[in-house]
Protein backbone atom coordinates (compact mmCIF):
# COMPACT_ATOMS: atom_id res chain seq x y z
CA UNK A 1 0.00 0.00 0.00
CA UNK A 2 1.18 2.89 -1.19
CA UNK A 3 1.40 6.09 1.91
CA UNK A 4 -0.61 8.59 -0.88
CA UNK A 5 -3.64 6.49 -0.48
CA UNK A 6 -3.43 6.42 3.01
CA UNK A 7 -6.20 9.25 3.15
CA UNK A 8 -8.71 8.02 1.07
CA UNK A 9 -8.46 4.52 3.08
CA UNK A 10 -9.23 6.65 6.03
CA UNK A 11 -12.26 8.63 4.73
CA UNK A 12 -13.37 5.26 3.40
CA UNK A 13 -12.68 4.00 7.03
CA UNK A 14 -14.44 6.82 8.56
CA UNK A 15 -17.54 6.29 6.11
CA UNK A 16 -17.85 2.81 6.81
CA UNK A 17 -17.65 2.52 10.43
CA UNK A 18 -20.74 5.43 10.22
CA UNK A 19 -22.44 3.61 7.92
CA UNK A 20 -22.40 0.06 10.50
CA UNK A 21 -22.98 2.23 13.78
CA UNK A 22 -26.07 3.37 12.21
CA UNK A 23 -27.33 -0.36 11.83
CA UNK A 24 -25.78 -1.54 15.00
CA UNK A 25 -28.80 -2.12 16.71
CA UNK A 26 -29.42 -5.03 14.80
CA UNK A 27 -25.84 -6.97 15.62
CA UNK A 28 -26.20 -9.10 19.28
CA UNK A 29 -24.33 -6.84 21.97
CA UNK A 30 -21.77 -9.88 22.56
CA UNK A 31 -20.46 -9.99 18.71
CA UNK A 32 -20.64 -6.11 19.19
CA UNK A 33 -18.22 -5.88 22.61
CA UNK A 34 -16.22 -8.46 20.90
CA UNK A 35 -15.77 -5.77 17.72
CA UNK A 36 -15.25 -2.84 19.84
CA UNK A 37 -12.41 -4.51 21.81
CA UNK A 38 -10.89 -5.70 18.36
CA UNK A 39 -11.04 -1.54 17.89
CA UNK A 40 -9.57 -0.90 21.09
CA UNK A 41 -6.36 -3.15 20.59
CA UNK A 42 -5.41 -2.11 17.07
CA UNK A 43 -5.16 1.59 18.61
CA UNK A 44 -3.04 0.41 21.39
CA UNK A 45 -1.18 -2.78 18.89
CA UNK A 46 -0.30 0.03 16.45
CA UNK A 47 0.61 3.17 19.23
CA UNK A 48 2.86 0.64 20.97
CA UNK A 49 4.39 -0.78 17.30
CA UNK A 50 5.59 2.96 16.86
CA UNK A 51 7.38 3.13 20.13
CA UNK A 52 8.22 -0.63 20.20
CA UNK A 53 8.46 -1.48 16.38
CA UNK A 54 9.58 1.87 14.79
CA UNK A 55 12.07 3.57 17.34
CA UNK A 56 12.98 0.04 18.91
CA UNK A 57 12.37 0.84 22.45
CA UNK A 58 10.98 -2.20 24.69
CA UNK A 59 8.01 -0.42 26.49
CA UNK A 60 6.02 -2.61 28.91
CA UNK A 61 3.63 0.78 30.01
CA UNK A 62 0.92 0.68 27.52
CA UNK A 63 -1.27 -0.28 30.11
CA UNK A 64 -0.86 2.37 32.59
CA UNK A 65 -1.27 5.10 29.68
CA UNK A 66 -4.43 3.48 29.03
CA UNK A 67 -5.26 3.49 32.40
CA UNK A 68 -4.84 7.05 32.75
CA UNK A 69 -6.89 7.83 29.28
CA UNK A 70 -9.67 5.42 30.28
CA UNK A 71 -10.26 7.08 34.13
CA UNK A 72 -9.96 10.70 32.63
CA UNK A 73 -12.66 10.40 30.27
CA UNK A 74 -15.32 8.34 32.66
CA UNK A 75 -14.67 10.81 35.47
CA UNK A 76 -15.38 13.49 32.55
CA UNK A 77 -18.89 12.02 31.15
CA UNK A 78 -19.78 10.94 35.37
CA UNK A 79 -19.52 14.75 35.76
CA UNK A 80 -20.91 16.28 32.61
CA UNK A 81 -23.26 13.21 30.52
CA UNK A 82 -26.71 14.35 32.29
CA UNK A 83 -26.02 18.39 31.79
CA UNK A 84 -26.83 18.37 28.07
CA UNK A 85 -27.80 14.90 26.75
CA UNK A 86 -27.72 16.48 23.00
CA UNK A 87 -24.23 17.09 23.25
CA UNK A 88 -23.26 13.77 23.90
CA UNK A 89 -21.14 13.13 20.85
CA UNK A 90 -18.95 16.59 21.51
CA UNK A 91 -18.81 15.52 25.52
CA UNK A 92 -17.59 11.94 24.76
CA UNK A 93 -15.16 13.18 21.90
CA UNK A 94 -13.80 16.46 24.56
CA UNK A 95 -13.48 13.83 27.03
CA UNK A 96 -11.59 11.37 24.56
CA UNK A 97 -9.00 13.68 23.51
CA UNK A 98 -8.66 14.72 27.29
CA UNK A 99 -8.00 11.24 28.31
CA UNK A 100 -5.08 11.04 25.58
CA UNK A 101 -3.73 14.59 26.57
CA UNK A 102 -3.57 13.41 29.95
CA UNK A 103 -2.27 9.96 28.33
CA UNK A 104 0.66 12.28 26.75
CA UNK A 105 1.37 14.60 29.51
CA UNK A 106 2.06 11.25 31.25
CA UNK A 107 4.35 9.82 28.48
CA UNK A 108 5.89 12.91 28.66
CA UNK A 109 6.66 13.40 32.16
CA UNK A 110 8.10 9.52 32.39
CA UNK A 111 10.05 9.65 28.70
CA UNK A 112 12.10 12.83 29.40
CA UNK A 113 14.15 11.14 32.83
CA UNK A 114 13.60 8.04 31.11
CA UNK A 115 14.53 7.49 27.56
CA UNK A 116 18.19 8.11 27.74
CA UNK A 117 18.22 4.05 28.97
CA UNK A 118 18.29 1.22 26.82
CA UNK A 119 16.97 -1.95 26.38
CA UNK A 120 16.15 -4.02 29.61
CA UNK A 121 16.58 -1.14 31.50
CA UNK A 122 13.85 0.84 29.85
CA UNK A 123 11.55 -2.15 29.89
CA UNK A 124 12.30 -2.29 33.64
CA UNK A 125 11.47 1.47 34.42
CA UNK A 126 8.53 1.65 31.91
CA UNK A 127 6.83 -1.51 33.70
CA UNK A 128 7.71 0.44 37.22
CA UNK A 129 5.87 3.70 35.69
CA UNK A 130 2.35 1.28 34.87
CA UNK A 131 2.35 -0.44 37.83
CA UNK A 132 2.96 3.23 39.84
CA UNK A 133 -0.19 4.33 37.92
CA UNK A 134 -2.03 1.22 39.03
CA UNK A 135 -1.70 1.53 42.46
CA UNK A 136 -2.37 5.45 42.69
CA UNK A 137 -5.39 4.53 41.44
CA UNK A 138 -6.03 1.66 43.47
CA UNK A 139 -5.23 4.21 46.29
CA UNK A 140 -8.01 6.91 45.02
CA UNK A 141 -11.21 6.80 46.83
CA UNK A 142 -12.53 9.46 44.52
CA UNK A 143 -12.44 6.88 41.19
CA UNK A 144 -13.51 4.18 43.62
CA UNK A 145 -10.19 2.73 44.49
CA UNK A 146 -9.97 -1.17 44.92
CA UNK A 147 -13.61 -1.36 44.44
CA UNK A 148 -13.78 -0.02 40.81
CA UNK A 149 -15.23 2.98 39.27
CA UNK A 150 -18.60 2.36 37.32
CA UNK A 151 -19.35 4.16 34.26
CA UNK A 152 -22.89 5.94 33.55
CA UNK A 153 -22.52 6.48 29.70
CA UNK A 154 -21.07 3.79 27.29
CA UNK A 155 -21.14 5.98 24.63
CA UNK A 156 -18.43 3.99 22.67
CA UNK A 157 -20.08 2.67 19.15
CA UNK A 158 -18.77 1.30 16.28
CA UNK A 159 -17.93 4.78 14.51
CA UNK A 160 -15.52 5.98 17.75
CA UNK A 161 -13.78 3.23 17.99
CA UNK A 162 -13.13 1.97 14.29
CA UNK A 163 -12.72 5.50 13.24
CA UNK A 164 -9.93 6.05 16.48
CA UNK A 165 -8.73 3.04 14.87
CA UNK A 166 -8.51 4.42 11.55
CA UNK A 167 -7.18 7.78 12.79
CA UNK A 168 -4.43 6.09 14.89
CA UNK A 169 -3.12 3.87 11.65
CA UNK A 170 -3.29 7.06 9.59
CA UNK A 171 -1.36 9.21 12.05
CA UNK A 172 0.86 6.78 12.31
CA UNK A 173 1.96 5.82 9.14
CA UNK A 174 2.04 9.52 8.21
CA UNK A 175 4.81 9.78 10.90
CA UNK A 176 6.79 6.98 10.08
CA UNK A 177 6.47 8.66 5.95
CA UNK A 178 7.36 11.46 7.08
CA UNK A 179 11.11 12.97 8.23
CA UNK A 180 10.31 12.22 12.03
CA UNK A 181 9.63 8.35 10.83
CA UNK A 182 13.20 8.64 9.38
CA UNK A 183 14.57 9.36 12.61
CA UNK A 184 12.58 6.98 14.51
CA UNK A 185 13.86 4.09 12.01
CA UNK A 186 17.78 5.51 12.62
CA UNK A 187 17.26 5.45 16.47
CA UNK A 188 16.12 2.14 16.01
CA UNK A 189 18.85 0.82 13.42
CA UNK A 190 21.40 2.05 15.27
CA UNK A 191 21.36 4.94 18.32
CA UNK A 192 25.47 5.77 18.13
CA UNK A 193 25.80 6.15 14.36
CA UNK A 194 22.25 8.23 14.13
CA UNK A 195 23.77 10.35 17.38
CA UNK A 196 27.18 10.94 15.43
CA UNK A 197 25.27 12.10 12.83
CA UNK A 198 23.94 14.55 15.05
CA UNK A 199 20.38 13.32 15.41
CA UNK A 200 18.98 14.21 18.46
CA UNK A 201 17.95 10.46 20.01
CA UNK A 202 16.18 11.45 22.74
CA UNK A 203 13.85 14.10 20.90
CA UNK A 204 12.04 11.06 19.05
CA UNK A 205 11.96 8.60 21.40
CA UNK A 206 10.35 10.63 23.22
CA UNK A 207 7.79 12.09 20.67
CA UNK A 208 7.28 7.86 19.29
CA UNK A 209 6.56 7.70 23.36
CA UNK A 210 4.32 10.64 23.75
CA UNK A 211 2.64 9.96 20.51
CA UNK A 212 1.91 6.32 21.71
CA UNK A 213 0.84 7.15 25.19
CA UNK A 214 -1.94 10.01 23.50
CA UNK A 215 -3.26 6.77 21.59
CA UNK A 216 -3.38 4.45 24.33
CA UNK A 217 -5.53 7.00 26.42
CA UNK A 218 -7.72 7.43 23.63
CA UNK A 219 -7.93 3.44 23.72
CA UNK A 220 -8.46 3.77 27.59
CA UNK A 221 -11.48 6.22 27.30
CA UNK A 222 -13.11 3.60 24.58
CA UNK A 223 -12.39 1.02 26.78
CA UNK A 224 -14.38 2.42 29.64
CA UNK A 225 -17.22 3.25 27.10
CA UNK A 226 -17.50 -0.04 26.55
CA UNK A 227 -17.05 -2.13 29.96
CA UNK A 228 -18.83 0.99 31.88
CA UNK A 229 -16.58 -0.56 34.68
CA UNK A 230 -13.29 0.30 35.66
CA UNK A 231 -10.89 -1.50 37.99
CA UNK A 232 -7.44 -0.91 38.41
CA UNK A 233 -6.62 -4.44 37.94
CA UNK A 234 -7.96 -4.34 34.32
CA UNK A 235 -4.71 -2.48 33.51
CA UNK A 236 -1.85 -4.53 35.26
CA UNK A 237 1.38 -5.94 33.93
CA UNK A 238 0.08 -8.45 31.91
CA UNK A 239 -2.39 -6.06 30.06
CA UNK A 240 0.49 -4.31 28.99
CA UNK A 241 2.31 -8.01 27.87
CA UNK A 242 -0.65 -8.51 26.08
CA UNK A 243 -0.55 -5.54 24.05
CA UNK A 244 3.52 -5.99 23.60
CA UNK A 245 2.40 -9.79 22.27
CA UNK A 246 0.58 -8.33 19.35
CA UNK A 247 3.16 -6.17 18.56
CA UNK A 248 5.59 -8.81 18.47
CA UNK A 249 3.37 -11.41 16.75
CA UNK A 250 2.65 -8.93 13.75
CA UNK A 251 5.85 -7.95 13.15
CA UNK A 252 8.39 -5.50 14.53
CA UNK A 253 7.63 -1.98 12.68
CA UNK A 254 5.35 -3.65 10.18
CA UNK A 255 1.87 -1.61 11.07
CA UNK A 256 -0.60 -4.06 8.65
CA UNK A 257 0.74 -7.26 10.39
CA UNK A 258 0.41 -5.55 14.00
CA UNK A 259 -3.22 -5.01 13.18
CA UNK A 260 -4.28 -8.39 11.88
CA UNK A 261 -2.66 -9.80 15.24
CA UNK A 262 -4.39 -7.37 17.11
CA UNK A 263 -7.53 -8.74 16.09
CA UNK A 264 -6.41 -12.58 15.92
CA UNK A 265 -5.24 -12.49 19.70
CA UNK A 266 -8.44 -10.61 20.48
CA UNK A 267 -10.40 -13.30 18.92
CA UNK A 268 -8.78 -16.20 19.44
CA UNK A 269 -9.08 -16.21 23.51
CA UNK A 270 -13.24 -15.40 22.52
CA UNK A 271 -13.14 -18.20 20.34
CA UNK A 272 -11.92 -21.08 23.43
CA UNK A 273 -14.24 -19.57 25.37
CA UNK A 274 -17.02 -20.50 22.94
CA UNK A 275 -15.49 -24.25 22.61
CA UNK A 276 -15.18 -23.91 26.38
CA UNK A 277 -18.98 -23.54 26.41
CA UNK A 278 -20.24 -25.87 24.14
CA UNK A 279 -20.97 -28.72 26.43
CA UNK A 280 -23.49 -26.09 28.65
CA UNK A 281 -25.54 -25.65 25.19
CA UNK A 282 -28.99 -27.90 25.18
CA UNK A 283 -28.68 -30.86 24.16
CA UNK A 284 -24.60 -31.04 24.17
CA UNK A 285 -24.27 -31.59 27.56
CA UNK A 286 -21.00 -33.39 28.84
CA UNK A 287 -20.68 -35.85 26.11
CA UNK A 288 -19.27 -33.27 23.53
CA UNK A 289 -15.98 -33.87 22.53
CA UNK A 290 -14.82 -30.01 22.87
CA UNK A 291 -16.06 -30.14 26.97
CA UNK A 292 -12.31 -30.11 27.82
CA UNK A 293 -11.64 -26.79 26.83
CA UNK A 294 -13.03 -25.40 29.43
CA UNK A 295 -10.44 -25.79 32.23
CA UNK A 296 -7.42 -25.62 29.92
CA UNK A 297 -8.79 -22.59 27.78
CA UNK A 298 -5.79 -20.78 28.88
CA UNK A 299 -2.90 -23.03 28.82
CA UNK A 300 -4.04 -23.92 25.11
CA UNK A 301 -3.70 -20.27 24.28
CA UNK A 302 -0.35 -20.27 25.92
CA UNK A 303 0.66 -22.81 24.05
CA UNK A 304 -0.76 -21.53 20.78
CA UNK A 305 1.75 -18.34 21.10
CA UNK A 306 4.37 -19.88 22.38
CA UNK A 307 4.42 -22.60 19.29
CA UNK A 308 3.44 -19.14 17.05
CA UNK A 309 6.88 -17.33 18.06
CA UNK A 310 8.95 -20.46 18.37
CA UNK A 311 8.00 -20.89 14.09
CA UNK A 312 7.48 -17.27 13.78
CA UNK A 313 9.87 -15.01 15.32
CA UNK A 314 10.31 -12.21 13.11
CA UNK A 315 6.29 -12.33 12.92
CA UNK A 316 3.09 -13.74 11.35
CA UNK A 317 2.72 -11.19 8.23
CA UNK A 318 5.55 -9.98 6.49
CA UNK A 319 4.70 -8.02 3.52
CA UNK A 320 7.18 -7.08 0.68
CA UNK A 321 7.39 -3.63 0.52
CA UNK A 322 6.96 -2.43 -3.17
CA UNK A 323 7.83 1.77 -2.99
CA UNK A 324 11.39 2.44 -2.94
CA UNK A 325 12.80 3.98 0.06
CA UNK A 326 10.01 2.76 2.44
CA UNK A 327 10.92 2.40 6.06
CA UNK A 328 10.63 -1.18 7.39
Amino acid sequence: MRFRHAKLLLLVALGLSLLVSLGADRIDAYVLFVLYNIGIYIILAVSLNLINGYTGQFSLGHAGFMAVGGYTAAVITNQFGALNPFASGALFFGALLAGGLLAAVAGLLVGLPTLRLKGDYLAIVTLGFGEIIRVIFQNMDRVGGARGLSVMHGYTNFFWTFGMAAVTVYVVTALVHSTYGRGFIAVRDDEIAAEAMGINTTKYKVTAFVVGAFFAGIAGGLYAHSTQFLTPGGFNFMQSIAIVVMVILGGMGNTPGVILAAILLTLLPEGLRWMAGVEHLPGIAKMHPLGWIGDTRMIIYSLLLIVLMLTRPQGLFIWRRKFRNAPP
